[in-house]
């Protein structure tokens, strides 16, 4: 293992340095929680009682006594959404296993889980970014009773992953184990589902053909097999050390899976304070962990998401990055996979292809990830070169592939896809906005155009269907930051803008909202800070100003002259309907305290 590149030691320690006395504070804060000793000890016995009243005889006597170890499983399960379907069998399989292995499980809680490909274009979409701090509080409250040595976190998808890590970080004195449900089989190949995703928005084949792609797209039980930000969240749980290695990709109900989900709880009765090998899950996410996540983010393509999620994810445990920091490592850090939308592969075939183990192999031998980390596996990344299989049964690792197993897939670090990470900043006079460009052909990577302004993506929609927009311009979609409507995925908009651009029209997306982690070649400039209801620049857009969005150089400005464009007005928009409806009434609260997209939206404490 080489030694960690000069950029990525730089970015590192300035995040220490800059996250220095609320890391420090975060620490002091676990170490006096990890003191107070086994809980169950403080609890009254009327709190002891109530805590195993349910409980099996064998189970209430352990409990009562402290003998073992007792494990909460936090789950996202429900039989609706195909990710957290299989985690209906999960309970009874760690409680099983922890017995074995001399500990107690019990399911402390359940925690939401909302679909984004289920509300897409839907007024549901704007509670699921805000979904990412309900599901940490809800874990809060199944950790509440305080009655636990460790904790599982069953969860998959895109904003239960992030919340789940938030929620354990607020309980970092005890060790934290993700455990994943696994992608579903292969279904309709990637290519094909986006061509009758455009051919539809073309008016070229009708709606009965695009539901029987979708359904062939997303037919079984398992996470969506694009790479989504579902799938970059298991990514992440991999290279921060907070899986059993190689668990990412693994199908649900296989005895592989549940092999996996048994070992998990087994491993979490040993590492926690009552035994010899003590890990805490406030340990394990440090600063080269964090690093590690925006490494293994950049080298694979991941979602844009996480540009606000693992900002959330590290505030909680006391560690403040940037998107300079992103986009610092994205220069050095090479493009090492192909995965639909930046590829035709799904995760499946990365996943086949090597996957993991071979990714995390070649970041280490190439000196692009920290391999000193802790890791819910022991002292060191190298834990992660592994991969799982069943020998005769008996779940083992052994090392993962040292070759790319198709290099139209996954690459060795010397030859990769593209130098960089394809992950930019954008700065200028509009504000600050992040790009994802390792999808975009270089050829689209620079627009210059008239800007067209909408308030809304149907807006947007109902023009390209009037056929008012076979031409240059620049879409500016308004108004969809995190406190004006809860930031809502724009993702609907890739393709009717995808029509545009094959058709040879130099189009571009710039907004205050998000895309989706599936969004791919039509370069947007998103998360724009700040947002319009803060008084953010893009509330200055008219009509036919010229923005120039340069995914090369980092530029987003708009071609205005400058005492014009400071004597103008921001223009204001009513948000009314935005705020019933669906529940969103509801998340008020969430909207006025939400903080800027580079500090992650989020809607508690702040460091």
């Amino acid at each position: 293992m080489m030694a960690v590149h000069p950029t990525i030691a730089a970015v590192t320690d300035r995040i220490r340095q800059r996250s220095a006395a609320t890391r420090a504070a975060y620490l002091a804060r676990i170490e006096q929680a990890r003191a107070n000793g086994p809980v169950r000890k403080s609890l009254s016995c009327t709190n002891l009682a109530h805590a195993f009243a349910a409980s099996d005889p064998e189970d209430k006597s352990v409990l009562r006594e402290v003998r073992w170890p007792n494990i909460a499983i936090v789950s996202s399960y429900n039989d609706m959404l195909s990710a957290h379907q299989p985690l209906e069998r999960f309970p009874a399989l760690i409680k099983q296993a922890a017995r074995e292995a001399g500990a107690v499980a019990q399911f402390a809680g359940g925690v939401p889980a909302m679909c984004d490909g289920v509300t897409q274009g839907q007024p549901g979409m704007e509670l699921s970014l805000f979904s990412r701090d309900v599901i940490a509080m809800a874990t809060a409250v199944a950790l509440s009773h305080n009655t636990f040595d460790a904790a599982l976190y069953l969860g998959v998808c895109d904003k239960i992953v992030p919340g789940l890590v938030i929620g354990a970080l607020h309980f970092g004195h005890l060790p934290a184990i993700f455990v994943p449900g696994g992608p579903m089989p292969s279904g309709l190949p990637n290519a094909e589902k986006a061509k009758i995703r455009q051919l539809h928005a073309e008016g070229k084949v009708g709606r009965d053909a695009l539901l029987e792609s979708e359904a062939k797209s997303y037919h079984a039980p398992g996470t969506c097999t694009f790479y989504g930000t579902a799938n970059s969240n298991q990514m992440l749980m991999e290279i921060m050390g907070l899986h059993l290695p190689g668990a990412a990709f693994v199908h649900p109900n296989t005895p592989l899976r549940d092999a996996l989900t048994q070992a998990a709880a087994q491993r979490a009765a040993k590492i926690t304070a009552l035994g010899q090998d003590y890990i805490p899950v406030g340990r394990v996410v440090d600063e080269r962990a964090v690093v590690n996540g925006i490494v293994g983010l950049l080298a694979t393509g991941g979602s844009t998401n996480h540009t606000l999620h693992l900002v959330a994810m590290a505030h909680a445990a006391g560690i403040a990055i940037n998107w300079d920091d992103f986009s610092d490592l994205s220069a050095v850090i090479p493009l090492l996979a192909k995965v639909y939308p930046n590829g035709k592969a799904d995760v499946n075939q990365f996943h086949a292809a090597g996957g993991m183990g071979f990714l995390i192999g070649e970041l280490l031998d190439a000196g692009l990830a920290h391999g000193d980390t802790l890791t819910i596996a022991g002292e060191g990344l190298a834990h992660y070169r592994q991969e799982p299989f069943l020998d005769n049964g008996i779940l083992a690792w052994r090392p993962a592939p040292q070759q790319s197993g198709d290099a139209d897939i996954v690459r060795p670090a010397a030859t990769p896809f593209s130098p960089d990470g394809g992950l930019k900043v954008l700065d200028g006079n509009l504000g600050r906005a992040v790009i994802k460009t390792s999808a975009v052909k270089p050829e689209h990577r620079v627009v210059e155009a008239p800007a067209l302004v909408f308030n809304d993506q149907e807006e947007l929609m109902a023009a390209f269907d009037r056929g008012e927009l076979r031409r240059d311009f620049v879409a500016v979609v308004r108004y969809q930051g995190p406190r004006a409507n809860g930031m809502p995925e724009l993702h609907k908009l890739t393709p009717p803008l995808g029509v545009l651009q094959d058709e040879g029209f130099k189009v571009a997306l710039v907004t205050d909202g998000r895309m989706s982690g599936a969004s791919g070649k039509v370069p947007a400039a998103i998360h724009v800070t700040p947002e319009c209801l803060a008084g953010g620049a893009l509330a200055k857009i008219r009509n036919g100003d010229v923005i120039l969005l340069d995914g090369e150089r980092g530029i987003l400005t708009a071609r205005v002259p400058e005492p014009e464009w400071t004597a103008r007005q921001i223009e204001l928009v009513d948000l009314t309907s935005y705020q019933h409806g669906l529940g969103r009434e509801l998340f008020a609260v969430f909207r006025a305290n939400a903080t800027t997209a580079e500090r992650g939206g989020i809607t508690f404490s702040t460091l």
